[in-house]
């Protein structure tokens, strides 16, 4: 790999060490010749000053130096070898992890975001960042796969409806008798279908780039809204729906929050019990936050299931048949649109049948009145 011009981290390292190694021997060396400066003069003190010349104090002082600056320098340069040596090695044992780091970081940007570090000894600084960035691959590994199956189930989805158009066009073009209406009709019904999973794909987008401005919003009003629009549905199928709760202030886009609110109350009311059924909506604040929670009777959910549904293009068995099947992105915008307002989405199958979706949101403190 090209490096720009300069010293590397590891020579780097390996001169602060021998510096410091050379900084504090030179300090050691001179604390040495101090003592012995001291130690001399206190032996010539017992000397008359006038015979200390002829008693050799100052020679004495003289050969000491001339003994003790050989053999300092002597030790400098060792403590500099060794310094130099010692430093590159410990440097290149201190930065390793990072090479590991290095090669990992590479090997994800050719495109194999399988591959983990898995950096073994104790947790320290290195062990901490490694295993960052393994739980960064491991998310981002998943949301790839996520987002290629997205891809793949989208093409799939896009393609049946220009399909069973294509095939109607061929039988209207090879059979001039056939009844043009009921063609006409089925066509009307396919790319209504096609131009409403177009627009789920667009909503989906838009909530995941966080495309949108934020208002204040009282889910509250929000739930009576999407209730009394799909009053209509709830009546042909026979479902009672029951909306009740707090005043539930949030920030973020009314658009998309009622797109959440009545992808639920659908979901709910589509899928339910043949007679008989219910749907309850209920909002409820709490400190921090507030909570929309759509809950109805139906068939029994298994919590695998569960856990799968708010999956782009998951359909059970029941939403296929069903003659408000949807586009299979009713949960998933839901997600998103919870995510994007920094929320969570819980389903929970009831014990009883059915299923408990539950919105958390941060709350807001209402505006304040002129």
């Amino acid at each position: 790999m090209d490096r720009a011009p300069g010293l590397s981290v590891r020579v780097k390292l390996t001169l602060s060490y021998a510096g410091f190694l050379m900084l504090a021997g030179g300090l050691l060396l001179a604390a040495v010749w101090m003592f012995l400066l001291r130690y001399v003069p206190n032996r010539a003190m017992l000397i008359n000053p006038d015979d200390r010349l002829s008693a050799g104090v100052f020679p004495i002082r003289n050969s000491l130096l001339r003994v003790f600056a050989p053999r300092a320098a002597e030790v400098l340069a060792l403590l500099l070898v060794f310094g130099l040596v010692g430093g590159w090695i410990l440097a290149g044992r201190m930065l390793a992890p990072l090479s590991r780091i290095a090669d990992a970081t590479r090997t994800a940007t050719s495109g194999s975001l399988s591959h983990r570090i898995r950096l073994p000894g104790r947790r320290d600084e290195f062990r901490e960042l490694a295993d960052a960035f393994d739980a960064m691959l491991e998310r981002l590994e998943s949301h790839v796969a996520e987002q290629r199956r997205f891809a793949a189930n989208a093409s799939h989805e896009l393609r049946t409806p220009l399909a069973i158009s294509k095939a109607l066009l061929d039988v209207a073009r090879t059979d001039p008798t056939r009844d043009t209406g009921e063609l006409i009709d089925r066509l009307h019904a396919v790319n209504t279908r096609a131009i409403g999973l177009t627009e789920a794909l667009l909503l989906l987008s838009r909530a995941d780039q966080r495309s949108f401005t934020e208002e204040h919003v009282d889910l509250s009003l929000l739930a009576e809204e999407a209730t009394e629009t799909l009053l209509p549905l709830a009546e042909k199928h026979g479902v009672t729906v029951e909306t009740y709760g707090d005043i539930t202030p949030t920030d973020g886009s009314p658009a998309l929050l009622l797109q959440l609110t009545t992808n639920l109350v659908h979901n709910a009311i589509v899928h339910n019990l043949p007679k008989g059924g219910t749907v309850w909506v209920s909002t409820r604040a709490r400190p921090g936050t507030v909570t929309l929670t759509v809950e109805n009777t139906g068939e029994d959910i298994g919590p695998e299931l569960a856990s799968t549904l708010t999956e782009p293009f998951r359909r059970g068995t029941e939403r296929i048949h069903a003659d408000h099947a949807g586009v299979g992105l009713g949960l998933a915008i839901v997600k998103t649109i919870a995510h994007a307002h920094d929320g969570t989405l819980t389903l929970t199958p009831c014990s009883a049948g059915g299923l408990r979706v539950t919105v958390e949101l941060p709350t807001t403190a209402p505006p304040a009145d002129g």
